[in-house]
């Protein structure tokens, strides 16, 4: 097993101290000394430790009066950790991932809009994937997709229950995506599938997926159980 680096192994430490409640919300670290002095490390670990763990929203930095924990959110967070797969969410979270594929057809008539999304003039070079995904088999979102065939050859309705992205990127390294967010009521449908009542809140989202080259890769209307995600990021005010 790959041994980690010093100032991950330190900010596992940390992060232990805030979920055991050594370390509380809003509460100021010790000084990078301490911490150092505790750890018997440099404080250059520390100090990587540190903005480390600000990046995964645990800690947060106020210039001039040190480095405070922050208030736990109550909702799963996505793009925590940058652009990633469900999968890989799940794992960042400490949950099980759990997908149900509903529908794969390789001969989808895509809407024009969506043809135009992707760059495409004619019918044929997309397939399309419903999944349920699940943390820990508690229902999360519905992922309605439309992917380019390419970038799926041969690719079974079983394998589709496992990580698109690492699917995916076997062929094409995916770079970055475009998201927008919206609210609305479930329906019938979605309330059976997500396990809520009818009218309870679901956050739309609408995203594609590029590769480095600006290509479409994946089209994606999902959506997402408000009472368990959210989209919101944290923005830290510098002083």
């Amino acid at each position: 097993m790959e041994k980690l680096p010093s100032y991950q192994l330190v900010a596992k430490e940390i992060e232990e101290k805030i979920k055991t409640g050594v370390y509380v919300s809003s509460q100021k670290l010790p000084s990078e000394y301490d911490l150092a002095t505790e750890f018997a490390v440099s404080r250059l670990t520390v100090r990587k430790a540190i903005d480390f763990l600000i990046q995964q929203n645990l800690l947060f930095k106020m210039k001039g009066k040190g480095t405070y924990v922050m208030q736990p959110s109550e909702k799963y967070q996505s793009g925590k950790s940058g652009l990633v797969g469900f999968t890989e969410s799940a794992k960042a979270f400490g949950k099980s991932s759990n997908t149900k594929v509903l529908v794969y057809d390789q001969t989808p008539q895509a809407p024009q809009t969506i043809l135009n999304a992707m760059q495409l003039t004619k019918q044929g070079d997309l397939v399309y994937i419903e999944r349920l995904r699940s943390f820990d088999e508690e229902p999360m979102t519905i992922e309605h997709l439309y992917v380019k065939s390419s970038t799926v050859k041969e690719v079974t309705k079983e394998q589709l229950a496992n990580s698109l992205f690492e699917l995916i990127e076997k062929t094409v390294e995916i770079a970055y995506s475009h998201q927008e967010v919206e609210a609305m009521l479930a329906d019938q449908e979605l309330a059976k599938l997500l396990q809520i009542k009818k009218n309870d809140p679901v956050l739309k989202v609408n995203s594609i997926a590029y590769s480095a080259t600006a290509i479409p890769i994946i089209y994606d209307t999902s959506y997402y159980r408000a009472d368990k995600y959210t989209f919101k990021n944290t923005l830290i005010r510098n002083h």
